[in-house]
């Protein structure tokens, strides 16, 4: 029997998946953070304490967190610093504590602002579907050199995503999209939801 080995995602200096330039798996890679980046010295403190539990299990670590939660329970929650000054913030931390970055997306104009400054831009799970969005992320991430996360919905299947990949622009290698192809591209298993259906 053979197993397939995923490809080799590059986010930052950390792989995901595959096997590295020497011949070995990639480590196991954690990407945590604070929910809503609510200040840069909360995030800055999280970051460090969730990047020293993963130094000492040897566990790769990108830091996540958003600068716009748009999915907010109540219209008078806090949503976020904004984009400008939470993208500045989430780069900021990166830099200081040697890792990679991520935070989701939600609109298509805001790819290329995000891939100029974060790593890894990722797709919201319940935008997962939205052609436009991964468009605009794939040719952001290949303009910049970075890398693409599409959450799974949990709507969905996992044999569902393959649409969603399908919409993702991937490594000139793999597609004719080379212009707007992602460097890397990556899903992630947020949860799933069953529903019985009467017949």
């Amino acid at each position: 029997m053979s197993i397939s080995v995923m490809p080799l995602c590059k986010v930052g200096a950390v792989s995901i998946g595959g096997q590295t330039a020497d011949g070995q798996q990639a480590r196991l890679a954690i990407i945590a953070g604070p929910c809503m980046l609510e200040s840069i010295e909360l995030g800055m403190a999280i970051g460090t304490r969730v990047k020293a539990l993963c130094d000492s299990f040897g566990l790769a670590y990108i830091f996540k967190a958003s600068f716009d939660k748009a999915n907010r329970s109540s219209i008078s929650s806090p949503r976020g610093p904004g984009l400008e000054r939470g993208v500045e913030w989430i780069a900021r931390i990166g830099e200081s504590l040697g890792v990679p970055t991520t935070t989701d997306i939600h609109d298509p104009s805001q790819a290329d602002a995000v891939a100029a400054k974060v790593d890894l831009l990722q797709i919201p799970a319940f935008l997962c579907r939205q052609t436009d969005l991964l468009l605009a992320a794939g040719k952001a991430a290949a303009k910049h050199g970075r890398g693409v996360n599409v959450k799974k919905g949990q709507f969905m299947s996992p044999g569902e995503m393959k649409g969603c990949l399908k919409n993702s622009p991937r490594p000139a290698a793999q597609t004719p999209c080379s212009p707007n192809a992602a460097p890397s591209l990556v899903t992630a298993d947020w949860s799933m939801t069953f529903s019985a259906s009467a017949t």
